[in-house]
C-alpha cells in the first residue's frame, strides 16, 4: 500500500512535507474541505459533495481551478484509490487559495489536495453502543452566510470535541447565537419522535451536510416525515431517538443525554437504506 497523496493533479508521497509554510490554508484557514467515504472503491454521494464545494467556493471567492470539473474530481479519487490499494476509506479534499498576501490575498486562484486514509469497516455501519452525549456551554456559533459551509475554520468544533472528552462524553451538541441547538462537534443532528424526523433548519447556522441531504432524501422517498426547524433542549428531553450524522460515518445513534435514554430503531432502518442506497449507485 503507497502513501500518496495528490497535490494539484500530481501524486507524491504523502509521508514527508507536500506544502510549503506559506500557505493560505495553514497561515489563514483561507479555504474548504469535503470528506468523502470511499466504499469499494467508489466515492460516495460525489455529485452532491461537488455541488457544496462549488457553493463555498464562488462565496470564499476562490477560483476552482480549470483541469478541476465534477468529472476530475472523481478520476482523481479514482486513481488515488488504485495507486494506494484503499479500496474502503476517507478521502479528504481540501481547496485553499494559492495567493501570497496577507488578510487581503494577491489573487484568488485555487489550489487543492486530495488524501486517502483507511476506515476499518467497509462500508456504513451503525455503532453497536449508543453515544454518551450533552450540549456544549463554551461557546455559540454565530449565524452567517458561512455557517453552512466546511470552511477550514473548525475551531468551534474541536473546542467541543475537548469539552467532551474532558467531561467523559463521547460528543457534544453545539448552539447557535439564538441559544438553538444545531449539530454535533462530528456532524449535523436528528432526533424521533413519534416516528417523525426532525432536523435543525439550514437557517439555524448548521453546515449542510451531505450526508444530512442523504438521510432526508431517503426518509421522504420511504414515507418517513421530516421536518427542518429550530430544535431545543425540551425537544431533546422529548424524543424518543436522537442521531448525529456525517459523510464519512454515517448514522451514529446516541443513548444517553444527561438523565435521558434514547432508543435506535429508526436509526437502524436508516443505515440499512443508506447501505442499498450506496451500492446501488457504486454498481
Amino acid at each position: 500500500m503507497k502513501d500518496l497523496v495528490n497535490i494539484n493533479g500530481e501524486l507524491v508521497p504523502g509521508n514527508g512535507p507536500v506544502i510549503p509554510l506559506a500557505n493560505r490554508a495553514f497561515h489563514f484557514g483561507d479555504g474548504l474541505f469535503e470528506s468523502l467515504r470511499v466504499v469499494d472503491g467508489r466515492p460516495s454521494f460525489v455529485d452532491t459533495h461537488w455541488a457544496r464545494l462549488t457553493t463555498g467556493a464562488a462565496l470564499l471567492r476562490i477560483t476552482i481551478p480549470k483541469t478541476l470539473d465534477l468529472r476530475a474530481f472523481e478520476r482523481s479519487i479514482d486513481e488515488l484509490v488504485k495507486r494506494t490499494g484503499i479500496v474502503n476509506g476517507r478521502c479528504r479534499f481540501t481547496l485553499f487559495r494559492a495567493g501570497d498576501g496577507f488578510y487581503r490575498p494577491a489573487s484568488n486562484e485555487g489550489a487543492f489536495t486530495f488524501e486517502l486514509t483507511a476506515l476499518p469497516e467497509p462500508t456504513y455501519a451503525l455503532n453497536a453502543q449508543g453515544l454518551m452525549v450533552d450540549i456544549w456551554p463554551g461557546m455559540r456559533k454565530p449565524v452567517n452566510d458561512l455557517s453552512r459551509h466546511k470552511t477550514l475554520n473548525c475551531q468551534y468544533y474541536v473546542m467541543g470535541s475537548l469539552w467532551a472528552q474532558e467531561h467523559g462524553l463521547d460528543d457534544c451538541m453545539l448552539q447557535n447565537d439564538r441559544g438553538n441547538i444545531i449539530e454535533s462537534s462530528s456532524g449535523n443532528l436528528f432526533i424521533v419522535s413519534n416516528g417523525v424526523l426532525y432536523t435543525p433548519s439550514l437557517t439555524d447556522g448548521c453546515v449542510g451536510g451531505v450526508m444530512r441531504a442523504q438521510v432526508i432524501n431517503l426518509a421522504l422517498a420511504h414515507g418517513i416525515k421530516v421536518y427542518e426547524c429550530s430544535l431545543n433542549p425540551q425537544n431533546l428531553l422529548a424524543a424518543d431517538e436522537l442521531f448525529f450524522t456525517n459523510a464519512v460515518h454515517g448514522l451514529q445513534w446516541a443513548g444517553a443525554y444527561r438523565t435521558k435514554r434514547y432508543a435506535h430503531r429508526l436509526s437502524g432502518v436508516i443505515t440499512g437504506l443508506l447501505v442499498e442506497a450506496t451500492r446501488v449507485s457504486s454498481a
